[in-house]
């Protein structure tokens, strides 16, 4: 059974000692799929952290979500204590990063950890290859007619439609096929997962969150914004 990782700065002195020890700690955004950094607009962090957003590279031919995920590392100054935090498909590259590196902190938004915990539906997919007959286009289409349906402010349903609209779709379609093939079930040593109840595109059964947002949905980053501060300020420490 999943243990819970909830850290603050008196359960865990180390990163208590390495947050005193830095006046500035770098914290690393990775975005979903089909979204950028502009997606993190409403997230706060405390003020001895400094936001970088780690911007999508392009990827290989047929390159793998862990070989993708150690490239975009190479933009992490990794000489000095760094945290890192990933959305949706963001935190599965967040978690083959901190499989190789060590961070202070790895945080998960909308997430899973491990490839055992994606929905079983996402195995069938990927072995009959049923997401290479969907287009590109089409998904993108779906995805902006959605938001018709979500509880954005009707400013984050417009940024989203940009966001959507703006994304490259020759990435869409690697990031599709490498998280359909990811297999990593190593799970990180220590790191927080927050989640919310509603999440459509990761539903919460099959995953094992340490932080439950009730009814946030896969974007809630948008729209849920302040509990997740909470949690971050309550983990990182005011």
């Amino acid at each position: 059974m999943l243990k819970n990782h909830k850290i603050t700065k008196s359960q865990n002195p180390v990163i208590s000692n390495i947050l005193l020890s830095f006046s500035l700690m770098k914290v690393y955004f990775v975005s979903g799929l089909a979204a950028d950094s502009r997606v993190f607009k409403n997230i706060k962090l405390p003020s001895h952290c400094e936001r970088v957003f780690l911007e999508w590279i392009d990827p290989l031919e047929k390159e793998s979500l862990k070989n993708y995920a150690l490239r975009l590392a190479e933009k992490i100054d990794a000489s000095e204590p760094f945290g890192i935090i990933g959305l949706s498909m963001g935190g599965m590259i967040t978690t083959e990063i901190a499989r190789e590196y060590t961070p202070a902190f790895t945080i998960l938004i909308s997430s899973v950890p491990s490839s055992k915990q994606l929905p079983f539906y996402f195995k069938g997919v990927g072995a009959l290859r049923l997401h290479k007959l969907v287009p590109v286009s089409f998904v993108k289409s779906a995805s902006k007619y959605k938001r018709l349906f979500t509880t954005e402010s009707e400013e984050d349903k417009l940024l989203l439609r940009d966001i959507i609209r703006e994304s490259d779709s020759k990435f869409i379609y690697w990031a599709m096929d490498a998280i359909l093939k990811w297999k990593n079930e190593d799970l990180p040593l220590s790191y927080i997962h927050i989640h919310g109840t509603k999440d459509e595109v990761l539903p919460i059964r099959f995953t094992k969150p340490t932080h439950v947002i009730s009814k946030g949905g896969h974007l809630m980053v948008m729209n849920r914004a302040g509990e997740i501060n909470a949690i971050l300020n309550e983990v990182l420490g005011n």
